[in-house]
């Protein structure tokens, strides 16, 4: 009370406006321009904690230094921080930590707000944050690159941007091939399944080490690959295109091995369970026919 009402100088208006504000900011992490828009409930227990009618609300700010002086004396009040130099450059290291695992814009967005908050830092404009959201992702793509870009030989280039190209082979494009998965474990299936396994060790797709990347990130890439039609990946220039692409390669290594193991063992299973009952079988009947044969030699004893 003693910081909302100093006894002298500060008017209803001013003080109703006052602890809109000091009641804001830790809920919102900022305090919008127009304090007079706060939730009418929230204004009314205001107003009757300091005995001063709502109606006055709506002439706070009518000066704009005094809505701004007042978000100051709040900010050092709470101990808050305004979002400077030191604080933005601190969000922008976040958000690019950030957007190596996640893409999302939205997502992006509301853990800035959290981090802010938690810094207790006061939260810039929503359109400056989004800037530095897209930003943010701007750069993870660079980031990307740069930490595979060992990986990628003119040689393998050449065979990921194959991978877009339709093969007469199987009438399709590899990338779209590759990117189907089993769906029962015939024999069919198992040999399609072998015959993919062996093209990713032929591009020697399981040696390749992504581990530079967060999890988080070639999954992300890998499922872009695998929405994304060819015409689509190929229209992306390179430094976007190939990181997607060996992404898709990698993990359809690892998908694809254990989906053949696991395939081929079930297989197995039925071939070996199909002969045993076939050797049960016939073992049963042999031993029938020697019982039915030893009988009247019994019987004669």
């Amino acid at each position: 009370m003693g910081f909302i009402d100093p006894g002298r100088g500060r008017s209803p208006k001013d003080r109703l406006g006052l602890a809109v504000q000091l009641c804001t900011l830790p809920w919102l992490g900022f305090v919008p321009d127009d304090v007079a828009l706060a939730p009418p409930a929230a204004v009314a227990r205001l107003s009757e904690h300091l005995q001063i009618p709502v109606g006055e609300l709506r002439f706070y700010g009518e000066r704009k230094q005094t809505r701004t002086g007042h978000l100051r004396e709040v900010t050092r009040y709470l101990n808050w921080k305004p979002a400077k130099t030191l604080e933005l450059k601190e969000l922008d290291e976040f958000l690019l930590a950030r957007a190596m695992e996640h893409d999302s814009p939205s997502l992006l967005f509301r853990l800035a707000c959290e981090h802010l908050a938690s810094s207790r830092v006061v939260r810039p404009g929503v359109v400056k944050l989004l800037e530095r959201v897209a930003t943010a992702r701007a750069e993870a793509g660079r980031e990307t690159y740069q930490r595979v870009r060992h990986l990628l030989t003119p040689k393998l280039m050449g065979e990921l941007d194959g991978l877009l190209a339709v093969d007469s082979a199987i009438g399709t494009t590899r990338l779209n091939w590759l990117s189907k998965g089993a769906t029962g474990d015939s024999a069919n299936t198992v040999k399609a399944e072998l015959d993919k396994l062996g093209f990713l060790r032929g591009m020697d797709a399981h040696t390749l080490d992504l581990t530079s990347l967060p999890a988080e990130r070639r999954r992300f890439l890998a499922t872009v690959g695998r929405r994304l039609t060819a015409q689509s990946l190929d229209r992306r220039e390179p430094q976007r295109r190939h990181p997607i692409l060996l992404t898709v390669l990698s993990q359809s290594a690892a998908d694809v091995g254990l989906g053949a193991q696991r395939y081929s063992g079930t297989a197995v299973q039925r071939y070996s369970g199909t002969a045993v009952q076939r050797y049960s079988g016939t073992a049963v009947q042999r031993y029938s026919g020697t019982a039915v044969n030893a009988k009247p030699v019994i019987m004669a004893v």
